[in-house]
């Protein structure tokens, strides 16, 4: 049924009233055979379901939360952090609850300007830092303190989630991502992951190349709004290293493994490691305290961010408070 509206000192007949978004809530969740927990969580901002995997303190005490972000394929066949690392036992005697959104592929966990043909609606910001900390806060006993970690493409978004949320990180993990968005570099390193590997539109995620979100979603522009965090930056040279070779931690005597990890693996290793001495420079320029572990031969594969991910727990967990 219509409903009257005034307009212009008159009366109006205005269409059907838009109905409320569903609230964000839990809707599902199923413990899966590794131990961890799969959520099903509703997003208002998404308008749909995400998956939501979690690893729960045993501790049965208030915990913080550990959020931690897969890279451009968004988790899928087999390419997140439950996947590829050893989360499980790493954190089995931690009072900290581990947090891994699914989905996500090719967005940068950014809020999108509009709709995309191929990936639809993209409002990640708002979702991780707006929504889902509340749900996992309320349902896991949170304590209110949070880090956020991420690979390649998520190596950027951590960095960007923080400047959308200035008070909800603690602690920020970046491992092989490109702290780069409006320069030249960085542009075509969005471009790569967006339209390369996802088939999108770049603008319908910040518009053409001379659009200010680009450079409001720049962390090395606005780097001195991460002064305060606790910081930890890593990047390999691209040079073949230790888990470069045929029996390495999945590649496992195959070939064809090692020389995709070699080629491509080694050029976008190579790529990042530049935009990391970039941003290594910025922050020393500024002031801004961080830790960098720059370290020779490593290629942008999994193996290399779980040992980055053990190096960076212990300052994180100093400023989560345990």
């Amino acid at each position: 049924m219509a409903v009257l509206s005034l307009v212009a000192g008159g009366l109006a007949l205005a269409g059907p009233a838009a109905a409320a978004p569903a609230p964000v809530r839990i809707v599902g969740e199923t413990v899966r055979p590794g131990g961890e927990l799969e959520l099903t969580v509703r997003s208002a901002a998404m308008r749909r379901a995400v998956e939501v995997k979690v690893w729960p303190s045993r501790s049965g005490r208030p915990a913080p939360v550990l959020y931690l972000l897969n890279g451009a394929a968004g988790g899928v066949g087999g390419s997140s952090w439950f996947d590829q690392t050893d989360v499980r036992t790493f954190f089995a005697d931690e009072n900290v609850t581990v947090v891994v959104p699914m989905g996500g592929a090719a967005s940068y966990f950014t809020d999108w300007q509009r709709p995309d043909p191929v990936l639809g609606v993209q409002k990640w910001a708002t979702f991780l830092t707006g929504e889902l900390p509340d749900v996992i806060d309320a349902r896991f006993a949170g304590t209110g303190r949070n880090a956020v970690a991420g690979i390649s493409m998520a190596g950027t978004s951590v960095f960007q989630l923080a400047l959308h949320a200035p008070s909800l990180y603690q602690a920020l993990g970046s491992f092989s991502g490109c702290a780069q968005t409006s320069d030249p570099l960085g542009q075509a390193v969005v471009r790569m992951v967006v339209e390369g590997r996802g088939r999108a539109n770049t603008l319908n995620m910040w518009g053409p190349p001379t659009d200010p979100a680009w450079r409001a979603n720049d962390p090395y522009v606005h780097a001195e709004r991460l002064r305060g965090k606790s910081i930890y930056v890593s990047n390999g040279s691209g040079l073949p290293g230790r888990y470069d070779t045929i029996e390495g931690p999945g590649i496992d005597g195959n070939g064809s493994k090692l020389v995709e990890q070699l080629a491509v693996g080694a050029v976008i290793e190579t790529a990042t490691a530049r935009c990391t001495q970039n941003l290594q420079r910025r922050m020393r320029e500024i002031g801004v305290p961080a830790t960098f572990h720059l370290y020779e031969g490593g290629t942008h594969s999994w193996p290399y961010w779980q040992d980055e991910l053990h190096r960076a727990w212990p300052q994180f967990r100093t400023v989560l408070g345990l």
